[in-house]
């Protein structure tokens, strides 16, 4: 039986698929790069080394992911990018050390993901619905914040939070709604791609959009190897990365078990585990570049559920186009021009219908006579802590902070704690239910299984 991921559509359709779900990372991709290179005082041409690597290693991580080769790769539509997860600790060594012990603490820590994968990837069956449909509404909502920032300009941008940003990103997100609507089929799965080029084009008169930057650079660029110098092992700086890179693949099991789900496709232990590894072999190779930790991208993971393309060629396709534009770096220009208001409104529909695809996976949880209501309720509160209180964890140790400053993280250890002490732990399973389950429907029926 074909499995929907492995649809072959024209090269036609691939192209223009796997563009738009470039275009949809494109701004959370270079965003780490711009934030590590700035706090570890790079010139602004080192700075553009760190982008053309990340956009690189990223295409290079899409391919081996989607299209798999060996135990490597999930072989499902999965976009690969640089984490965002990394970034804070990055932070922290880069403005004391410079990013050569970010390098260096990378590859140790990428090492040690991949010799962890395949014992991570048992840990699948821990992830019933209850915990995943909690997971996938968590990554939604925790992404949110991020196209509200895009739909003010960006942050740090002159005439951060100007009206006239606003109204471009909700013309932006008008078109997409417009688009949705009116049209059915190929247009209508353009949707995303057709209001980011409305927007955009929108911007120029406007004066939102400068495309004056585009020529001024080289046409095309290999990443230099160690381009910004030999990675430097610190103690320290590895022990807090190997965290970090614990963090990371959470995050990336929840989106292969998500995408999986969407894509109505089986995900067991051995594929997460394939999926695992070349996330970490990415992660191992990419400071090789002069670029930074690898890992899925949840945003990408709403568009395949907005679009409906299940296909992973689609996805590998565009990690062709990634690729390309780490190898011709006017490309890349010409993407990073698209102004930060018409991503926001763009994100609002992407990000959004990632947390409704958890809550239609929370509908099918069964809550009556058991604790499943408890284990979402909580598991979300600790979920929204990072986002709605960012400092919250900041006088914990570093290790707490490292793990639960992540709101996806957060939830995911909470889920799969709770689930395991009330429907797992037999000793604690009592005949009558606590006074927080929930009850049956009004006609006196359980409601749907998961």
């Amino acid at each position: 039986m074909k499995r929907p991921e492995d649809e072959r559509l024209p090269f036609g359709q691939l192209l223009v698929y796997g563009t738009q779900h470039i275009l949809t990372m494109y701004g959370g991709l270079i965003a780490p790069p711009l934030i590590v290179g700035a706090a570890a005082g790079l010139s602004a041409p080192d700075i553009g080394l760190l982008i053309t690597a990340g956009i690189f290693i990223s295409g290079l991580a899409t391919l081996l992911q989607s299209l798999g080769l060996g135990p490597f790769g999930a072989r499902l539509p999965i976009v690969q990018g640089i984490s965002f997860a990394s970034v804070s600790t990055m932070v922290s060594i880069a403005s004391r050390d410079g990013v050569r012990p970010v390098f260096g603490a990378i590859l140790v820590a990428g090492v040690i993901g991949v010799i962890l994968s395949s014992f991570f990837a048992h840990l699948v069956r821990l992830f019933p619905p209850v915990v995943t449909g909690t997971i996938i509404t968590v990554i939604g909502i925790s992404l949110l914040p991020v196209s509200f920032d895009w739909a003010l300009g960006g942050v740090g941008a002159k005439g951060y939070g100007d009206p006239g940003n606003i109204a471009l990103a909700g013309l932006t997100l008008l078109v997409i709604l417009v688009i949705s609507r009116l049209f059915q089929g190929f247009v209508s799965r353009l949707s995303i791609l057709i209001g980011m080029i409305a927007g955009t084009l929108v911007a120029i008169p406007w004066g939102k959009a400068d495309f004056g930057a585009v020529g001024h650079g080289p046409v095309v660029s290999l990443p230099p190897v160690f381009g910004l110098g030999t990675p430097v092992f610190d103690a320290g700086a590895i022990v807090a990365m190997t965290i970090v890179v614990l963090v990371i693949m959470t995050e990336t099991m929840a989106d292969i078990i998500a995408i999986g789900q969407i894509v109505e496709t089986p995900v067991d232990h051995r594929r997460v585990a394939n999926g695992l590894r070349a996330d970490m072999l990415s992660t191992t190779v990419a400071p090789v570049f002069g670029a930074f930790p690898a890992s899925a991208f949840a945003q990408n993971v709403g568009l395949v559920a907005i679009t409906g393309i299940k296909s992973r060629f689609a996805v590998a396709a565009g990690g062709g186009v990634l690729v390309l534009l780490g190898l011709v770096p006017l490309f890349g220009r010409v993407v990073a021009a698209i102004p930060a208001p018409v991503l926001g409104g763009a994100g609002i529909v992407l990000f959004g219908s990632v947390a409704a695809s958890g809550i239609r996976t929370l509908s099918r949880v069964e809550y009556a006579d058991n604790l499943n209501l408890v284990v979402v309720a909580v598991s979300l509160g600790m979920g929204m802590v990072p986002i709605a209180r960012p400092h919250f964890w900041d006088k914990f140790p570093s290790g707490v902070g490292v793990v639960l400053d992540s709101g996806i993280s957060a939830a995911a250890v909470t889920a799969v704690l709770l689930n395991l002490f009330f429907n797992r732990w037999r000793a604690l399973l009592k005949a009558k239910p606590s006074v927080f389950a929930a009850a049956p429907d009004e006609r006196g029926t359980p409601l749907p299984e998961a």
